[in-house]
């Protein structure tokens, strides 16, 4: 490995040349085609001629930023499903199509007469992907799916929080990434799989089943506790197994730190100017730690209160004991190495301005250096994908148009 970056011009992307049609709706199914457009596929972005959902998220009438991050890359084209000829046309594009996502209530496509047996008996090259909140068949199916609702119902809420207050959600919509992830991966499978056998198939996303192996230190809580609910312990190490786990106060905000290994203590302790707590029988051992975890917490916080959240980072970064300061939004947002691996990019966008965007985190070496391509605005590129697509010349784009059946951006 190298510090030079590993981009190449000449490269080409690992989806150059696929086709993908992306009726994903707020984060979850937006995501995977996100990460796609990202690596190269063509990913054209389809909504109701109002919008997908998010859009009436702004403010002052403007799209939200959450909008704009997850279909950088996409063009876009509004058509309307409930029309016959929005149907009609719809099914010619999924003709052309290597991928269709969406993450639709279960039932909704086959109400709309286009549910995956009619795709996949029309294109059998066609993966067909779905995110659901429960899955698309089952018991559950029917519950209504937010990510909040399933953080409660998968058991995420439970273990969140402090342990004298009520349950909390995660700060981030955890499940909703966790489903486009999950979505992405099993499309990417779905298509290794095309490219042996020449078929392709239905892949599906249950959010609630995404949430259960992410809490495998919550698990692992539940068994030490021979099956019992365990209780919320704030920052500290959900099982009880670690210390010091924590977030300690300095002079000017938070630094967490955590000592999985004995070394780790071992080095802290010298930082912190107290080596004979290095080989105290009270703290030399993980498990010693751990059952006399408000010790350790107090002695840590008693040397990191003296200090700056920066330099205690500095100097546990210097001991190799694991650290970082709790950074704020706008701290990560102006971090320079960040950008320099083009994980964030500042943009004057066309509509909110200057802001800073994420870009993809995964990387293909050897491929070109990733840019950042505005997200379409509703119905943008319809002409330009239904004459490349479909061969649709502009006159009969205008008739739809102006029929209702498809959506123009002014």
């Amino acid at each position: 490995m190298t510090d030079k970056p590993p981009f190449d011009e000449a490269g080409r992307w690992p989806l150059q040349g696929l086709k993908v049609l992306d009726m994903g709706q707020v984060y979850n199914g937006p995501y995977a085609g996100f990460l796609m457009a990202q690596a190269g596929a063509d990913v054209i972005k389809i909504e109701p001629l109002e919008g997908e959902a998010i859009r009436a998220r702004g403010s002052s009438g403007e799209v939200p930023l959450a909008h704009v991050m997850l279909n950088a890359g996409k063009r876009g084209i509004a058509i309307n499903l409930k029309s016959d000829d929005g149907r009609a046309l719809f099914l010619d594009l999924v003709d052309k199509a290597d991928v269709l996502l969406e993450n639709f209530a279960p039932g909704a496509m086959d109400r709309l007469g286009i549910g995956s047996d009619v795709l996949l008996k029309r294109n059998p090259r066609l993966i067909y992907g779905s995110s659901t909140g429960y899955g698309v068949w089952g018991e559950e199916k029917n519950n209504l799916a937010m990510d909040l609702t399933i953080q409660a119902y998968a058991g995420i809420m439970s273990t969140n929080g402090p342990a004298d207050g009520p349950p909390l959600k995660a700060g981030l919509a955890v499940v909703d990434f966790l489903g486009g992830v999950h979505l992405y991966a099993a499309l990417m499978t779905a298509l290794y799989e095309r490219s042996v056998t020449g078929k392709g198939r239905v892949v599906e996303v249950a959010m609630q089943e995404t949430a259960l192996t992410a809490q495998a230190t919550s698990m692992t809580a539940m068994h030490l506790a021979g099956g019992a609910q365990p209780p919320r312990r704030g920052n500290n190490h959900p099982a009880g197994t670690s210390a010091p786990y924590n977030v300690y106060e300095c002079t000017d905000g938070h630094v967490a730190i955590i000592c999985v290994r004995d070394n780790h203590w071992h080095a802290l302790a010298r930082a912190m100017g107290r080596p004979e707590a290095a080989e105290h029988p009270d703290f030399a051992e993980s498990h010693a730690r751990a059952t006399n975890e408000a010790r350790i917490d107090e002695m840590t916080e008693a040397w990191t209160r003296t200090l700056s959240k920066y330099e205690v980072a500095r100097i546990c970064k210097e001991q190799r004991v694991p650290a970082a300061p709790v950074r704020t939004l706008p701290e990560v947002a102006a971090d320079q190495p960040l950008k320099t691996r083009r994980a964030m990019f500042d943009v004057d966008h066309r509509e909110l301005g200057k802001v800073t965007v994420p870009g993809s985190p995964l990387r293909f070496h050897g491929s070109p250096e990733p840019e950042w391509v505005v997200n379409p605005l509703l119905g943008e590129h319809s002409g330009e994908i239904l004459e490349e697509w479909l061969g649709v010349s502009e006159d009969v784009v205008d008739g739809l148009a102006a029929a209702g059946v498809v959506g123009v951006s002014e």
